[in-house]
C-alpha cells in the first residue's frame, strides 16, 4: 500500500473515531437513557464530522510515523483535536444550532476523542515493540553499560534499527538508583563491579560502553572486566562527538587508545579565536607536521585572509596543502618550502606575504635523535626560532606563539635544552617588542608522527614484542585536536613574554598504556604478545615534568590554560650565549654545544650513561667526558 493510499485510510478511520467519541459523549450526558432530547443532539453529528474532519484533514496528523511516535506527536493531537472542538461551537452558532450546543457534551467529546486518538496512535508503536522489535533481536547477546541518556537512545536506536545486529538483554550502571529498575523494557541489572559475573552467567558475547563522559581510567577498569569474561567490546564516542544529542547504531565503534585517556574535550572561547584570527594573514612553521598541520586545520574553521604554509619537508606539506584546499576551497593557501634557519629566505617572505600572525611549530623534537646530533638541535629549535621571531619583531607580526614541550623543564637531553633556551630567546625579546610573543608548553600527543602510540601499533601488527624503556617510565599525554585548540586559545590570551602551560591531566604509565593497547588489539599481554624492556635511551628521563623551579604558575581565564609569570631576562646577555652557541654549532663544536647551553639553561643535567653502553659515537664526540659504565 502507498503512502499516500495509507493516510486516506487513516483519515476514514478518524472520522469514526469523530463520530464514535460524539454518539458517545451524548450517550454519557443522558445517562444512556434514548429520549427525544439525546436524539436531538444525535442529528447534528453531520456537521461535527464534517468540521472536525476539515480541522484533521489540514493538520500535520498524517504528516508523522506512527510507528515511531513521540512526544511531539501526542502534543500535536492534544493541539488538532481542541482546535476541532473549539471549531464545533462556533459553526453550530453560525448555522443557528446553538441549541444543540451543550458545554458537558462539548468537554465529553473532548476528552474521548482525545483518548481514542491516543491509542490509536500508540497501539502500532505497542505492537511493534512488543512483537515485531522483540522477534528480530536474534544478534549476538549484549549488554549495554550505562543506563543514561546515551544508553536510552542507543536502545531505541538499535530496536528500531533492522540492521542493527545486537539483543540487548539488560544495562549495567553504578548509579545504586537505577539498578534493579526498566529502561525502555529493559532492566537495568547490577553495576560495573558485576560485569564480569554477569556476562558470564548469561553468555554476553559483546559489551557497549554508553557513557560518553567517563574518564580513561574507568574504561580501562571495564575493558579489563570484559577481558577477563573473553567479551568484545565496543564504545560510543565522546561527548565531543555526540553534540546533535541523537545517538546512531553507525556510532558504536572500536574503543580506541583516545578513549582510554578519558581526555575531556576543551571548551573554546569561539569569539576571541575568532577576533584573534579571522581576516588575519596568517604564518604556521611546521605545517606539514603533526601539531602544524592540526594547527592550520583549525586556524582554517576561522576564516583567516590566508595561511602560508611552511615547511622544509616536501611531501607532507603537499599533503595537507591538498587537503585543506579540498575541505576549505575558499581559503587561499600559500605552500612554502622554506627552512627556518635560511634567515635570508624568511625575510623575503615576510616581505612577500606580510604574516600578522605567527604560529611556530618547526622544531627536532625525537630526544634520541638529537643526543646524537646536537649541530642540528641548536641550528634549528634555537637559531631557527631566533630567526623567526626576530624578524616578527622587524616587521611587526602582531602575535607570535611558539610550542614548547614539557621536555624544556629541567631538561637532561639536547632537544629539552634547546627548546628551553629558544624559550629564553623568546622571552628576551618579548620586553622590548611591540609583538605579543607567546610561549606554549604541553607534553607528548597521542598519534604524533614518531610517537610511541604508532609505533606500539607497528610491532602489535608484526607480532611483537612490543618494547618499553622502563616499567616506571610515565608521560603525560593529550589528542593532537585538544592540544592545537588550546594553542590558538592561548595565543588569544598572551600579552607577551608568557609561558602557557597546558592541563596534561594525569601521567600516563607507558608500560600500562603498551598492555590496553594490546588487549585493544584482541590480544592478551605476556601471552599472545611479549613485552620487552629495553632500557632508558640517550637523554630521556623516567618522568617529565612542566614546570622549573621558581616559576609562579597563575590560573588565567580558560580552565585547562595555565600562565607562567613573564621573567626578567637579560637580553643582552642571552644574545651574547646564542651568538658563542651559533659558532659552536657552525663549527661542529660538540663540547663547545654543551657547556653554552649550560650557561644559557643552567637547570640543564644532561647524562650519558645508556644503561650500561655508551655508543661509540658518543665517545668521538666527548673524548672530554669521564664516563663510567
Amino acid at each position: 500500500m502507498s503512502t499516500i493510499s495509507r493516510r486516506y485510510l487513516v483519515f476514514l478511520l478518524d472520522l469514526l473515531l469523530i463520530s464514535g467519541s460524539y454518539l458517545l459523549a451524548v450517550a454519557l450526558r443522558f445517562d444512556f437513557t434514548f429520549n427525544p432530547e439525546m436524539e436531538r443532539f444525535s442529528h447534528t453529528i453531520l456537521i461535527v464530522v464534517l468540521c472536525k474532519g476539515v480541522v484533521f484533514f489540514f493538520s500535520r496528523l498524517y504528516r508523522s510515523i506512527w510507528k515511531y511516535a513521540s512526544l511531539s506527536d501526542g502534543i500535536e493531537i492534544l493541539k488538532t483535536v481542541t482546535l476541532a472542538s473549539v471549531v464545533v461551537p462556533f459553526v453550530l452558532i453560525l448555522l443557528r444550532q446553538h441549541e444543540h450546543f451543550s458545554r458537558a457534551i462539548f468537554f465529553l467529546d473532548w476528552g474521548i476523542l482525545m483518548c481514542l486518538m491516543m491509542t490509536s496512535r500508540l497501539a502500532w508503536r505497542v505492537y511493534r515493540e512488543i512483537y515485531v522489535v522483540s522477534k528480530r533481536q536474534t544478534g549476538p547477546k549484549t549488554l549495554i553499560i550505562g543506563a543514561g541518556e546515551a544508553g536510552y537512545q542507543l536502545l531505541r536506536e538499535i530496536k528500531k534499527n533492522r540492521t542493527a545486529n545486537y539483543n540487548i538483554l539488560g544495562f549495567v550502571d553504578d548509579d545504586p538508583e537505577k539498578q534493579g529498575m526498566l529502561l525502555s523494557g529493559v532492566k537495568v541489572l547490577g553495576d560495573t563491579r558485576l560485569l564480569t559475573r554477569l556476562a558470564k552467567e548469561m553468555a554476553i558475547e559483546k559489551v557497549i560502553i554508553a557513557i560518553p563522559s567517563a574518564r580513561g581510567r574507568d574504561i580501562r577498569t571495564i575493558i579489563r572486566r570484559c577481558t577477563m569474561a573473553n567479551v568484545r567490546f565496543k564504545i560510543l564516542p565522546g561527548l565531543a562527538d555526540l553534540i546533535t544529542g541523537k545517538v546512531e547504531v553507525s556510532q558504536i565503534k572500536d574503543v580506541e587508545i583516545d578513549d582510554l585517556l578519558g581526555r575531556e574535550p576543551a571548551v573554546l572561547d569561539d569569539r576571541a579565536i575568532r577576533d584573534f584570527l579571522t581576516g588575519k594573514r596568517v604564518l604556521v612553521t611546521g605545517a606539514g607536521g603533526s601539531i602544524g598541520s592540526e594547527i592550520c586545520r583549525q586556524i582554517a574553521r576561522y576564516a583567516p585572509a590566508k595561511i602560508v604554509l611552511l615547511d622544509s619537508a616536501e611531501t607532507p606539506l603537499f599533503h595537507v596543502e591538498r587537503e585543506l584546499a579540498a575541505a576549505f576551497p575558499e581559503l587561499m593557501l600559500v605552500p612554502v618550502m622554506a627552512d627556518v634557519r635560511n634567515r635570508g629566505r624568511l625575510e623575503s617572505l615576510f616581505e612577500e606575504f606580510m604574516p600578522e600572525v605567527v604560529f611556530h611549530a618547526a622544531a627536532y623534537k625525537h630526544v634520541p635523535m638529537m643526543e646524537y646530533n646536537p649541530v642540528e638541535a641548536v641550528t634549528n629549535n634555537i637559531v631557527g626560532s631566533r630567526n623567526l621571531a626576530g624578524i616578527s619583531d622587524r616587521f611587526g607580526v602582531k602575535n607570535f606563539v611558539m610550542i614548547s614541550t614539557d621536555k624544556a623543564v629541567n631538561p637532561t637531553n639536547i632537544m629539552g635544552a634547546s627548546k628551553r633556551a629558544a624559550e629564553c630567546c623568546i622571552q628576551s625579546l618579548a620586553v622590548t617588542s611591540s609583538t605579543k610573543f607567546t610561549t606554549v608548553r604541553f607534553g607528548n600527543v597521542l598519534g604524533s608522527n614518531g610517537s610511541v602510540i604508532p609505533m606500539f601499533k607497528e610491532q602489535i601488527k608484526n607480532g611483537g614484542p612490543v618494547t618499553v624503556t622502563d616499567p616506571s617510565v610515565v608521560r603525560y599525554f593529550m589528542t593532537i585536536p585538544e592540544a592545537s585548540q588550546l594553542v590558538l586559545q592561548a595565543g588569544c590570551l598572551g600579552r607577551g613574554g608568557e609561558i602557557f602551560v597546558l592541563d596534561m591531566g594525569d601521567p600516563v604509565p607507558i608500560l600500562e598504556l603498551a598492555e590496553e593497547l594490546i588487549r585493544l588489539s584482541g590480544l592478551e599481554p605476556y601471552e599472545d604478545i611479549d613485552i620487552t624492556f629495553t632500557g632508558l635511551r640517550p637523554g630521556e628521563k623516567m618522568f617529565e615534568e612542566l614546570l622549573i623551579a621558581g616559576e609562579n604558575i597563575l590560573p588565567t581565564s580558560h580552565e585547562k590554560i595555565r600562565v607562567l609569570a613573564a621573567v626578567a631576562i637579560d637580553r643582552a646577555a642571552c644574545e651574547a650565549e646564542l651568538d658563542q652557541l651559533y659558532r659552536s654549532a657552525c663549527a661542529n663544536d660538540i663540547v663547545g654545544i654543551t657547556d653554552g647551553l649550560r650557561r644559557l639553561v643552567p637547570e640543564y643535567t644532561p647524562t650519558y650513561h645508556f644503561n650500561g653502553v655508551v655508543p661509540a659515537s658518543f665517545r668521538r664526540m666527548r673524548p672530554d667526558l669521564q664516563i663510567e659504565e
